[in-house]
């Protein structure tokens, strides 16, 4: 697990055998990570599927409850096939451009 701090954001990518295994590892560490906007880069691995992605649900929904942003990059998946509460996206670029637009509205009150 490679972890690198830019700003607001903690961008954590999986170098673990198995997604599930890089999960578990960023489920255990979650206090160090909370405060901050999350991208987990699992983009290497390019046998993750649909089913891979909804592990992360749990995750995703109690990172957001604390108003922070939660983004999964991850290549090769159908994205129509996520569920709307994981957000996905299939490079480092737009998961930053979506932070600082979920940003964006916080800071409006949205």
């Amino acid at each position: 697990m490679k972890v690198d701090t830019k700003g607001h954001t903690i961008t954590i990518k999986d170098t673990e055998s198995s997604i599930e295994d890089f999960l578990i590892k960023v489920t255990t560490q979650y206090n160090s990570f909370k405060s901050h906007n999350l991208i987990l880069d699992i983009s290497h691995d390019k046998t993750v599927e649909t089913s891979t992605i909804k592990q992360f649900d749990e995750l995703s929904k109690k990172h957001k409850k604390s108003k922070k942003s939660f983004v999964l990059v991850a290549a090769n998946i159908d994205f129509n096939a996520v569920p709307t509460a994981i957000l996905v996206v299939p490079s480092l670029l737009e998961a930053h451009d979506i932070i600082e637009m979920e940003e964006i509205e916080r800071d409006l009150g949205f």
